[in-house]
């Protein structure tokens, strides 16, 4: 039996429930676009909010440096053993609710890259609103060191 990984599997450790990146569109060394659409049953929508469902800031954080990891990764920039340990978010703005069923276009400007840091900034759209904007810094890392 031959079993056929989605692509976004192979640019990053995460996976399901905690896999937030769906598609990467371009990756490029100076932007990234990917998506991701939040379905019914993600684990967190039970509980944040019961009645009212919203995508928690936190996770749009997250799904914005999950979307820089895997583009970068698409690049083959830094090995393909390299681990993005999130290390810092900076200027975190949410300015529209995210629910259920929302196709959110992840917009991610490469500011650094090295071979020890990655620093990005990055938009959550959903249609033409912004929902997330966020800079963050990940330390690289790889398997054998984590």
């Amino acid at each position: 039996m031959i079993i056929v990984m989605n692509p976004i599997e192979n640019l990053l450790p995460h996976r399901k429930p905690f896999l937030f990146v769906d598609e990467i569109e371009l990756a490029t060394s100076e932007k990234i676009v990917a998506w991701k659409t939040f379905r019914e049953d993600e684990f967190f929508f039970p509980g944040h909010f019961p009645g009212y469902p919203v995508v928690p800031g936190v996770i749009l954080v997250e799904t914005l440096a999950q979307a820089g990891g895997a583009g970068v990764g698409q690049l083959g920039l830094l090995g393909a053993d390299a681990l993005f340990f999130l290390a810092t978010v900076e200027k975190a703005k949410f300015r529209r609710q995210v629910r259920p069923q929302d196709k959110v276009r992840l917009e991610i400007t490469n500011l650094r890259i090295s071979a020890r840091m990655l620093r990005q900034s990055g938009r959550a759209l959903v249609g033409d609103e912004v929902a997330a904007e966020a800079e963050w810094m990940c330390v690289v890392g790889s398997a054998d060191k984590a």
